[in-house]
C-alpha cells in the first residue's frame, strides 16, 4: 500500500480508538468512499422511522428499533469526504480469487440451527406463513493485528457491484457490511427500490441465467409486496426484472421498481411502509415479524436493518444491513440468513448461510 492509502487508513482505525462518531462507505459503481465524521455533539437516537422524515444524516437503523438498540442518525459537520484507497495490486487480487475457490463449508448445521429451521418450517408447511427468514450469526475471536479499516478496504477492491460501509457510534458500537440491496436511493423526483430474493453461487465467476422454481418464487413473494406497498400510497413505479445480480461470490434475482416522489420530506414514513421487506423478514409482514422476535433465538441488532446516507435535499442512498458483522469485546459477529419457503430443505439453507457468511470472512482472513 502506498503512503497516504497507510495514513487513510490509521485514520479510520484511530476514530474507533477514540470513540468518535463516524461512517465511511462506497456506492457500487464508485471508485473512491466517503468519510463521514460527527466532531461534536450526540448523534441523534430515534424509535419510529417516521422520525427520519426531513432528516438528514448517516442513518443506522435495526431490524427492529427498542430502548437497547435504537435508530441512530449520524451528523456529521461536512458531507462526505473523499478517501482515496489507492490501486490494488494483481497479486492481492489473484490470492483472493484463489482462496475463493478453494473454499470448504462445513455441511454439518448446528443444533441450535436444525432446531430453529424446524419451527420455522413446520409454520410455512401449516400455510401460517407464505416466507419467512432464518438468520443466523457466527462469532469468531479477533485476530492479534486485526484493523477494521483493512478489511473495509478489501471489501471496496474485491466487491465491487455491493455496498461497502464501516461506521462506529458509541450506542452501536463498530459494524462493517457489504450488501447488494437497496431499499430506498434517489434524489429531486427520481427514486428507486429493487426486491432481491434467491440465491445461487456464481457459475466461473459469471451469473447463472437458469434459476428453479422455488428462487423465482421467493423473488415474487419479495416484489409483490413492494408492488403493494407502494400502490397503497399512490406511488405507480415502472419496473424491470427480475433479472440476476451480482453479490459478491454469489448472485439473487433482482427486479428495480422507479418512481417519483411528491414530497420528499417524508422518506422516513416511505421507509417505515417497506421496511422490513419479506427479503428479511416473511409474509404476512405483520405475523412473520413477531414470529422472527419469539423464535429465532437471539436479536438481530441491526443485522437486516438498513443503513446509508439520507438527504432528502440532495443524494439518498440506504440499503439493507447484509452480509455484515459486529466487532466488540474482542470478537467479531458475523449474520447471515435465507428466505424459507414450505419447500425448503435443512440442509440447503444451512449451506445458503455458510456461504453467505463467507462474504465477510474470507475479507478477514485476507487482511492479516
Amino acid at each position: 500500500m502506498i503512503d497516504k492509502e497507510i495514513s487513510n487508513l490509521k485514520a479510520i482505525d484511530t476514530l474507533i480508538r477514540q470513540e468518535q462518531p463516524f461512517a465511511v462507505y462506497r456506492i457500487p459503481g464508485e471508485d473512491t468512499p466517503r468519510l463521514l465524521t460527527q466532531a461534536s455533539g450526540s448523534v441523534r437516537l430515534l424509535y419510529d422511522l417516521k422520525d427520519l422524515d426531513g432528516a438528514r444524516g448517516f442513518v443506522i437503523a435495526p431490524f427492529r428499533a427498542s430502548e437497547s438498540c435504537p435508530i441512530v442518525l449520524i451528523q456529521p459537520e461536512q458531507w462526505g469526504q473523499p478517501l482515496p484507497l489507492g490501486e490494488y495490486a494483481e497479486e492481492e487480487l489473484e490470492a483472493f480469487r484463489l482462496r475463493q475457490d478453494r473454499e470448504t463449508f462445513s455441511e454439518t448445521c448446528t443444533e441450535e440451527y436444525e432446531a430453529c429451521f424446524r419451527t420455522f418450517i413446520e409454520a410455512l408447511r401449516s400455510k401460517q406463513f407464505d416466507k419467512l427468514v432464518l438468520s443466523r450469526k457466527s462469532v469468531i475471536g479477533q485476530c492479534p493485528g486485526f484493523s477494521p479499516s483493512a478489511v473495509f478496504r478489501a471489501a471496496c477492491k474485491h466487491y465491487i457491484h455491493s455496498y461497502i460501509y464501516l461506521c462506529y457510534t458509541p450506542r452501536t458500537g463498530v459494524w462493517m457490511g457489504s450488501t447488494p440491496e437497496i431499499i430506498l436511493s434517489g434524489e429531486k423526483n427520481e427514486w428507486s427500490t429493487v426486491a432481491l430474493a434467491g440465491t445461487q453461487p456464481l457459475q466461473d465467476g459469471r451469473l447463472p441465467q437458469e434459476w428453479g422454481e422455488k428462487n423465482r418464487q421467493e423473488q415474487d413473494y419479495v416484489a409483490s409486496y413492494i408492488r403493494r406497498q407502494l400502490l397503497s400510497s399512490g406511488i405507480h413505479p415502472t419496473e424491470s426484472g427480475p433479472y440476476p445480480a451480482y453479490a459478491g461470490a454469489l448472485s439473487h434475482l433482482k427486479t428495480s421498481f422507479r418512481f417519483t416522489l411528491k414530497d420528499n420530506n417524508r422518506l422516513g414514513s416511505l421507509l417505515e411502509l417497506l421496511h422490513p421487506t419479506p427479503a428479511v423478514c416473511g409474509l404476512p409482514k405483520e405475523e412473520a415479524y413477531r414470529f422472527i422476535l419469539d423464535n429465532e433465538g437471539y436479536d438481530r441488532r441491526y443485522y437486516s436493518g438498513f443503513i446509508g446516507w439520507l438527504d432528502p435535499d440532495g443524494k439518498t442512498d440506504l440499503y439493507v444491513n447484509l452480509r455484515c458483522m459486529h466487532i466488540e469485546n474482542g470478537q467479531l459477529s458475523f449474520y447471515a440468513g435465507g428466505g424459507l419457503l414450505a419447500s425448503s430443505e435443512l440442509n440447503d439453507e444451512w449451506l445458503e448461510t455458510e456461504k453467505k457468511l463467507q462474504t465477510m470472512k474470507r475479507l478477514v482472513s485476507m487482511s492479516l
